[in-house]
């Protein structure tokens, strides 16, 4: 079976699914706006037929990458029909993915060597980390050819791994969140990782048990004792229940329990299929799952500048935030707060950070320096900034401003900068010689919670020519206003996973994220993203700098 031939069964059976849920659709009565996510089939097989008689080398390498796409319904014995000697045994499918864009049959260059040109668009290493590749990024793959003693053509050199288009990755592969927990025991901290959707719960627990990334690993704990291991090496579901059976007894029953479970919990819960998760050290099961912060930041109202004054929007009208003095004088611009409102600071012109005023205290200057970037205010009450040749700085009203030191900023400058909601990761703009990047990493803090240093990022939104300002808008997930093509745009970039540009914005001027997301247009107006449409705030006019807690 060629590729094309696989992809037009795949249609077919797409089809099928498709007129069959068309069938449900209403043809009368009111319209009604609806939430419902409508998710990829994952019950339909793709299969690929093992290597023909007279196939040419180039024909055998297309029929091995289509038959690697549908090597997770057979194990892959398919795709190793088209490997020879050593090569069938050795080749191991789950080294890694390089998600592509449409690759062209291969050009039959020589008899025994097949060289495919791959557009990249991300590629997901053996432990399920998803890096996003730049623009145009493209990769040449060769395929070392030898005959049989039949005489047919077999492949003799491949490298590890799959090679997936966009379209395959999308059908196989699922993305979930590990999740860890804050040096204070308070909050989960997710890490985004892509698995197989085959026994995609064992791949969870199995890579939550080996810990975090290393990006991550000096800013988060684990309650997961050393050693401890899936007995058998399988979390099955059963009516709607994950089974996690972990051994030995003793390390897990002296390990906090609570901590681990909810661990455990929160990794498992999201994944379709499982409506609750059962652990058990050996077959004594486990109760009592803590309850700890973390998701997305709890519902609030948009706030912005207009007229002097910060207000936020109640029920679509403006109104000014209780307890805020007005701002005459000042040059008000981007507030931030924390969630609960008892810090806020912003900016008063371009190089001095401020507290807000409020009936209790006036305005207190927090630090000053030229050309400073908007402030996020993080769960410990320090507002991060930045600055030209100095770098991050963190202040706050009771303690010394502090310098906060990352390597890899070392030669470049911020633009602008983003503390998640647990106060763990932390999202950058940078620009140097090499151009715009955008950086998650994660804090390093003392035991007081005064930042110390960053360490080693990973690159999100790869893909983006160009950006000027981030927010978080889910605990996985960014909105950045960059550009990819076109004019610049506010784009959704997961830390691990493809970047989406949204539709653009005519005078798109400053971005507030959190559950909605909305932005300022340089003429004063306020827009919320509904569905795939700006929509106009129309009792708003005279905004500026927008935002939410964070």
């Amino acid at each position: 079976m060629t590729r094309t031939r696989l992809h037009r069964g795949l249609v077919m059976a797409l089809g099928v699914a498709l007129l069959g849920a068309c069938s449900a659709i209403p043809t009368s009565g009111s319209v009604e706006q609806g939430d419902t996510e409508v998710s990829e089939p994952s019950d339909i097989d793709v299969l690929a037929e093992g290597p023909q008689s007279g196939d040419t080398p180039a024909e055998i390498v297309d029929g091995f990458l289509a038959a690697g796409a549908a090597g997770f319904t057979d194990n892959f014995v398919t795709a190793r029909e088209y490997l020879a000697g050593e090569t069938k045994a050795s080749w191991n499918p789950s080294a890694g993915v390089v998600v592509s864009g449409p690759v062209e049959p291969a050009p039959a260059s020589t008899q025994t060597e097949i060289t495919i040109d791959v557009p990249v668009l991300a590629r997901v290493d053996q432990d399920g980390v998803y890096a996003e590749a730049p623009l145009d990024g493209r990769e040449s793959v060769t395929f070392g050819m030898v005959q049989d003693d039949a005489g047919e053509w077999r492949i003799a050199t491949t490298p590890d791994g799959l090679i997936l288009q966009q379209e395959d990755f999308s059908r196989s592969y699922r993305s979930a969140a590990l999740y860890f927990l804050s040096p204070d025991e308070t909050f989960l901290v997710p890490e985004e990782r892509w698995f197989p959707e085959k026994n995609l719960s064992t791949s969870i627990v199995r890579e939550l048990l080996d810990g975090p990334s290393a990006w991550l690993q000096d800013a988060v704990v684990t309650a997961v004792p050393d050693g401890v291991e899936l007995t058998p090496a399988a979390v099955p579901v059963d009516d709607g229940v994950a089974e996690v059976r972990l051994e030995p007894a003793l390390a897990v029953t002296r390990a906090d329990r609570d901590l681990l479970l909810a661990q455990i919990d929160a990794s498992l819960r999201p994944v379709a299929g499982i409506g609750s998760v059962q652990v058990f050290a050996d077959d004594v099961p486990l109760e009592g799952a803590a309850e700890l912060e973390g998701g997305s930041a709890p519902p609030s109202n948009v706030e912005f500048v207009q007229d002097g004054r910060i207000v936020a929007l109640v029920d679509g009208e403006p109104e000014p935030v209780p307890g805020i003095e007005p701002l005459d004088g000042l040059d008000p611009r981007s507030p931030a707060s924390n969630e609960d409102g008892s810090v806020r600071v912003m900016l008063s012109g371009p190089a001095t950070l401020t507290t807000v005023p409020t009936a209790e205290a006036p305005a207190q200057t927090l630090l000053t320096g030229p050309a400073l970037v908007a402030p996020s205010v993080d769960r410990f009450g320090w507002a991060w900034t930045a600055q030209p040749g100095t770098g991050l700085l963190a202040a706050r009203v009771d303690a010394e401003p502090v310098r906060v030191t990352a390597d890899w900023l070392e030669g470049r400058s911020v633009r602008a900068v983003r503390v998640a909601r647990d106060g763990v990761r932390i999202a950058v703009v940078s620009t140097g010689a090499d151009g715009v990047q955008l950086d998650v990493a994660a804090i390093t803090r003392d035991e007081s919670g005064a930042p110390q240093q960053l360490g080693e990022p990973v690159r999100a939104g790869a893909s983006l020519a160009d950006a000027t300002s981030v927010v978080w808008s889910e605990e996985l997930l960014l909105g950045v206003v960059g550009t990819s093509v076109g004019e610049a745009a506010v784009h959704l970039v997961p830390v691990a996973g493809p970047t989406r540009p949204l539709p653009e914005v005519a005078g798109l001027a400053d971005l507030a994220g959190s559950s909605v997301i909305y932005v300022s247009t340089t003429d004063g107006g306020l827009r919320r993203l509904v569905g795939s449409t700006w929509a106009q705030v129309s009792a708003v006019a005279g905004a500026s700098y927008p935002t939410f807690p964070g």
